[in-house]
């Protein structure tokens, strides 16, 4: 009995803490070749956005090693899939939405299909982050669904 009432009583320590951010990369939109994106600085914007729970890269099996090593070494967890990396990477994001793993969810990409995603985790309460890989490459409609929105190199 006193250990639930020490638990009642004891501060908590949970509310206290960074949101946890969720960063999807969707590798074939965004590293282009005329988009001047880099890997740090995507870590970058999830950690300014507060602590980095989750962060993945997926890429579809044209990628390179180098980019997969690249991307391991700091810190990314890669996806390969054998198509379209765009389902995938939409069904992770909202499972993530859904069981309240993120507090705030971020899309790396240009594809308007992820604004279905977004949309979703805004209704689940997760804040929204649409993240453009340059300023000829943002999505009118994906930055408009999300909370906030980032363009990179700008």
């Amino acid at each position: 009995m006193f250990d639930r009432v020490r638990a009642r009583l004891a501060p908590d320590t949970d509310t206290h803490r960074d949101p946890a951010i969720g960063l999807f990369v969707d590798g074939p939109n965004v590293f282009r070749d005329e988009f001047d994106v880099d890997l740090d600085d995507l870590r970058d914007v999830a950690t300014d956005l507060g602590r980095v729970g989750v962060i993945r890269l997926y890429l579809d099996e044209h990628a390179t090693p180098g980019l997969i090593q690249a991307a391991e070494a700091r810190g990314f967890e890669v996806t390969i899939t054998s198509g379209d990396v765009d389902v995938k990477l939409a069904v992770d994001a909202t499972a993530l939405s859904t069981d309240q793993t993120i507090d705030t969810l971020a899309i790396a990409s240009r594809d308007t299909d992820f604004k279905p995603v977004l949309e979703h985790a805004a209704t689940q309460g997760i804040e929204t982050v649409a993240i453009a890989p340059g300023s000829h490459g943002r999505s009118d409609a994906l930055q408009n669904a999300a909370d906030d929105a980032i363009t990179l190199g700008s």
